[in-house]
């Protein structure tokens, strides 16, 4: 595998971090959540696996620099390949893809929509036998956003819990472009659910769905993005399938043409402020 390095930053602004003082115990555990969401991001890209503990890791490491002056700020740098540290080249496809994963994983994980297609999924034709990595679909990182909504609500904690800031940013690469900000809001988003008490209907077009999961993303003209489902154990049955393979068979072979409608009935899983995060299906028509 090919040598790469690529940095990101998470910075804290606001209340006490101005004075460059935050609590130690929430700090500690939010750059726990940093490490580990960087962690399940890299190891996915690398090996096409969605590990549940950071430590399990294989093909990079992860550095942390000191802190940095200014409000509270900390880079870590995701190394990966052969040779120095100091001689892992940061322009890479590898670290190309790895900055590109994450920044749909955290954006995915907190409720800001970003097409696959047209981000992470062109960025993987482009690089399409130009590196030795897996070339993976929407579907396997909905399970990386999965397993790191934990993550990034620890990440909250300086926020919420000491509230020794009222914000924190995510930036990447050494320009440090902006991922994403976290506040109140994400963190409503990620760290609550609530699934409806009555099931409602939806129509659409299935962009993605994994037959080993029963999980895919349908994408709903009235609410223009796509949206995460999981079919119930009374929808997985074979007509339901069926019609969810024909409405993905026919978005990919004729993506403008609107082709392939199907209707789900429901449960909405919505975060405390209302936006709506998933479907439970019981039923496919």
């Amino acid at each position: 595998m090919a040598s790469f390095s690529v940095d990101f930053r998470l910075s804290y602004s606001g209340l006490e971090s101005d004075e460059h003082f935050i609590d130690f115990y929430d700090v500690a555990q939010a750059l726990m959540g940093f490490e580990r969401s960087l962690a399940i991001t890299t190891h996915l890209v690398l090996n096409d696996q969605v590990i549940t503990q950071a430590p399990s890791l294989k093909g990079a490491k992860i550095y942390a620099l000191p802190p940095l002056a200014g409000s509270w700020e900390i880079i870590a740098t995701v190394i990966g390949g052969l040779g120095y540290l100091g001689t892992r080249p940061k322009d890479t496809p590898i670290g190309h893809l790895v900055h590109s994963a994450y920044d749909y994983v955290v954006k995915s994980a907190l409720g800001v929509h970003v097409d696959y297609n047209k981000s992470l999924g062109q960025l993987y034709e482009e690089y399409k036998g130009k590196v030795d990595v897996p070339i993976l679909d929407e579907s396997r990182f909905d399970s990386a956003v999965e397993k790191s909504e934990n993550a990034f609500a620890e990440m909250h904690r300086p926020l919420i819990k000491s509230r020794s800031a009222d914000q924190a940013v995510l930036y990447s690469s050494d320009g440090y472009d902006e991922i994403s900000e976290l506040n109140t809001d994400t963190y409503a988003y990620v760290r609550e659910t609530h699934t409806s008490a009555a099931s409602d209907y939806f129509r659409g077009f299935i962009t993605s769905y994994n037959v080993n999961t029963y999980r895919g993303r349908i994408y709903i003209p009235d609410l223009n993005r796509p949206i995460p489902f999981e079919l119930s154990d009374m929808s997985r049955d074979s007509n339901s399938i069926r019609l969810i393979a024909e409405s993905l068979l026919s978005n990919v072979t004729h993506p403008l043409a609107n082709q392939g409608l199907v209707e789900f009935e429901a449960f909405k899983n919505e975060s405390r402020n209302g936006r709506l995060k998933s479907l439970y299906v019981l039923d496919v028509s």
